[in-house]
C-alpha cells in the first residue's frame, strides 16, 4: 500500500468515525436559541443560561394513552434544551396491563430501559434472528444494543413504567409494523413477503397507515 493510498484510508476512517455517532462537544454546553432556526445550532450566550435551562419536569406523570394502552413522552432537544450537543436523551413509557411497545429500533443509538414499576417482558432479536427476552421488574435495567428490533409488553396486573435512555440527542425510531403496513411499500412486494393476499394487506394498511 502506497503512503498516498494510506493517508487517504486514515483519512476516510476518521471522517467515518466523525459521523458514526454524535460528535464530542468542545464547549460546557450549549443551550440553543430558540428564535434561531436553522440546521446550525446557535447557542445562547452563556451569561443568559439558567439552572432552569437543565431542569425537565415533563414526564411526572403518564404521556396520552393510546388506544391499546401504551403511553411514552420522548424528551429530546426540541422540549428540553439543556441536552443539547451533550449526546443523549431519554424518554418515559407507560403500559396499562397487556399493552405493548411494538416491535421497534433506533437506528443512532442503543437504549437502556430502566423499569420504575411493574414487570416487563423485554427483549430483543440480533441479527441472527435470535430473540433475548425475559421479565423485567422494578429496579431492573435491559439495554438494547443500537439497531436492533426491541419491544415490549406489560404482563402485570397493574401500570408498569420505564424510563429509556439514549446514546444520542436524536436517536431516531422505527416502528417495524408502520414502517411496513403504513408506508408506501409496493403492495406485491408485501404480498409477496408476507404471503398475504390483497384483503388482507388491505385490512394491515388500513390499520397502520397515517392518519392524514
Amino acid at each position: 500500500m502506497s503512503l498516498n493510498t494510506s493517508i487517504w484510508l486514515v483519512i476516510f476512517l476518521h471522517i467515518y468515525s466523525v459521523f458514526a455517532s454524535d460528535s464530542d462537544s468542545v464547549q460546557d454546553f450549549c443551550i440553543p436559541r430558540s428564535e434561531f432556526l436553522s440546521i446550525f445550532v446557535s447557542c445562547k450566550n452563556s451569561s443568559l443560561v439558567t439552572v432552569e435551562d437543565f431542569v425537565f419536569s415533563g414526564i411526572k406523570s403518564p404521556g396520552e394513552f393510546s388506544k391499546a394502552g401504551f403511553a411514552s413522552i420522548p424528551v429530546s432537544v426540541s422540549v428540553f434544551p439543556g441536552l443539547n450537543t451533550l449526546g443523549m436523551s431519554f424518554v418515559r413509557a407507560d403500559f396499562e396491563p397487556g399493552s405493548i411497545n411494538v416491535p421497534h429500533y433506533h437506528p443512532r443509538a442503543t437504549e437502556t430501559a430502566f423499569v420504575v414499576e411493574g414487570k416487563i417482558y423485554s427483549g430483543f432479536v440480533d441479527s441472527r434472528n435470535r430473540v433475548f427476552a425475559k421479565v423485567i421488574e422494578k429496579g431492573e435495567v435491559m439495554v438494547f444494543p443500537k439497531g436492533l428490533v426491541h419491544f415490549q409488553m406489560n404482563i402485570g396486573d397493574s401500570r408498569a413504567t420505564i424510563l429509556g435512555s439514549f446514546n444520542s440527542q436524536n436517536p431516531g425510531l422505527l416502528k417495524i409494523p408502520s414502517a411496513v403496513f403504513g408506508s408506501e411499500i409496493e403492495e406485491e412486494v408485501l404480498i409477496k413477503a408476507f404471503g398475504l393476499n390483497s384483503k388482507e394487506l388491505a385490512k394491515l394498511k388500513k390499520k397502520f397507515l397515517p392518519i392524514s
